[in-house]
């Protein structure tokens, strides 16, 4: 029965990791990069919604919205002012770019609030504890999971039955191409930042309600972890994300019930080298050569 209520948490976080790690794979899968702001995007997102609840006194669902939206402008913002100047630049340019947005955006959230933490209010979500078949379940938990399925569930709506959807695949497929057939690919990358920085802001305000804590550097292990998890799935490859994040964080929630809770973090980057070593595509990725 504890193997069963670790799974139910496991799998509430992995959720979360998710979330995170659709945006790493959207935009890798458009332009070849990897974003690594995004995990203060989330961090961002955290922040809005805990505003939200606390000074603008709004209820889950509306700050969960109010966040997404913030932090879709805010990769929109992102993206324009810099990466797309870096279109047609080396990747290691792109890369030691998107490391310095990281490090600016917490810096100067550090600068603009200060360090210290803050913490979500107990009472966002109600919070029961009950038995089903003996297992016990927390409420948050199984909310928490349903959120991140069906925000999941939305993003596989748009991608495959949508405008922006089609022109996001078809972009990613061949963005020469794509122009080519009348797509406007500026916009197009820009709506894949809107959207996977929209998905990192609900993780941050459903993060801040599962752990309560929130900082301003509190996106750098989530986000990393999320990166595993992208890469774990395979990177570019959007249901890879998704099952990438589950099985993280199952794998995260059994190491603690066995009693390495202190390696629960270390346990993420042996799963990044073992895929390397062994699957280095993932676990969705197909064998194949890319030319750099």
């Amino acid at each position: 029965m504890e193997l069963v209520q670790q799974l139910i948490n496991g799998i509430s976080l992995g959720s979360i990791y998710a979330l995170i790690a659709l945006g790493y794979t959207m935009v890798y899968g458009i332009i070849k990069l990897i974003n690594f702001a995004h995990g203060d995007v989330f961090m961002v997102g955290a922040f809005v919604g805990f505003y939200a609840v606390t000074v603008m006194g709004l209820s889950f669902f509306p700050a969960l919205l109010f966040a997404m939206v913030v932090c879709a402008i805010f990769g929109v913002l992102i993206e324009r002012i810099a990466y797309k100047p870096l279109r047609n630049a080396t990747r290691i340019a792109a890369l030691i770019t998107a490391i310095g947005v990281s490090l600016f955006i917490e810096y100067s959230t550090v600068y603009i609030r200060g360090a210290q933490p803050e913490a979500y209010p107990a009472d966002v979500i109600p919070n029961k504890s009950f038995e089903i078949f003996g297992v016990t379940v927390n409420s948050q938990s199984l909310f928490i999971l349903g959120v991140s399925l069906a925000l999941m569930v939305i993003l596989q709506f748009i991608v495959h039955k949508t405008k922006i959807g089609k022109a996001m695949r078809a972009v990613s497929y061949d963005a020469e191409a794509a122009r080519l057939m009348g797509i406007n690919v500026d916009n197009t990358i820009s709506a894949t930042f809107a959207i996977g920085s929209a998905l990192a802001g609900a993780a941050g305000v459903i993060f801040g309600i599962y752990y309560v804590k929130i900082d301003p550097l509190m996106g750098i292990i989530p986000g990393l972890k999320a990166f595993v998890a992208a890469v774990l799935g395979g990177i570019g490859i959007i249901p890879g994300a998704m099952v990438g994040g589950l099985v993280l964080g199952v794998v995260e929630s059994l190491v603690s019930a066995v009693g390495y809770s202190l390696w629960r973090d270390g346990v993420a980057f042996v799963v990044l080298i073992l895929i390397l070593i062994f699957k280095p595509y993932g676990l969705f990725g197909k064998n194949v050569r890319e030319k750099v």
